[in-house]
């Protein structure tokens, strides 16, 4: 029996869109954090792909949870190969800074792990995305290898379903998953862009 699929009482999102180094993009936050980080040529493709994952949601005015992980995100995407203290400052006017990325406690956790996020899936789908978000940067898993970690071996192809529902692009790092002889294929906003991430992170040659 397949398990319910886990939603908010309030499917209510805040939306913000913004200019990336991999083209536009759409943050959408709700009550439990960040819902969604889409990629696409423009507005109209990055909200037809969040109506699509949500179909029927209520949309909310940009605030401020949705402005500064816009901000956060493409200050990461931007900076992903240099690793620099460089202030970025997206088109609301909202600044971060990658020692934001710390806390007074010292949190070391890898930058993905930081923003918290509203995860809405199926038990199995979740379990593939917390294995996705467990893959260091510049390393890469397969299919396979993923669906083994798992404790489900023989789901491979459930796996890459998965990672092509997965609505948190960088965030939840489906980039990262290969096929078995390292070919990248499958990404759901362009194996460019794909490319693009893993170069940037050094998981493949510049």
């Amino acid at each position: 029996m397949r398990k319910q699929t886990s939603q908010p009482a309030d499917p209510a999102l805040s939306i913000a869109t913004g200019a990336s180094p991999l083209g536009r993009i759409l943050v959408a936050t709700g009550e439990g954090g960040v819902a969604a980080v889409l990629l696409g040529d423009d507005d109209a493709e990055v909200r037809a792909d969040l109506a699509r994952r949500f179909p029927g949601v209520r949309l909310l005015p940009p605030g401020d949870a949705a402005r500064r992980a816009l901000a956060a995100v493409v200050a990461e995407i931007g900076s992903m190969a240099s690793r620099r203290d460089v202030p970025v400052r997206d088109r609301d006017g909202v600044t971060v800074r990658w020692d934001e990325r710390g806390d007074e406690r010292g949190d070391e956790r890898p930058y993905e792990r930081k923003i918290p996020l509203d995860l809405r899936g199926t038990e199995f789908q979740r379990a593939v995305w917390t294995a996705l978000r467990d893959i260091p940067r510049g390393s890469t898993a397969t299919y396979s290898e993923i669906a083994a970690r798992i404790g489900r071996p023989s789901a491979i192809r459930a796996v890459a379903q998965a990672c092509a529902s997965n609505a948190h692009a960088i965030l939840i790092p489906c980039h990262r998953v290969v096929r078995s002889d390292g070919g990248l294929s499958g990404y759901r906003w362009g194996v460019e862009r794909k490319r693009t991430l893993l170069r940037e992170e050094g998981a493949v040659p510049r």
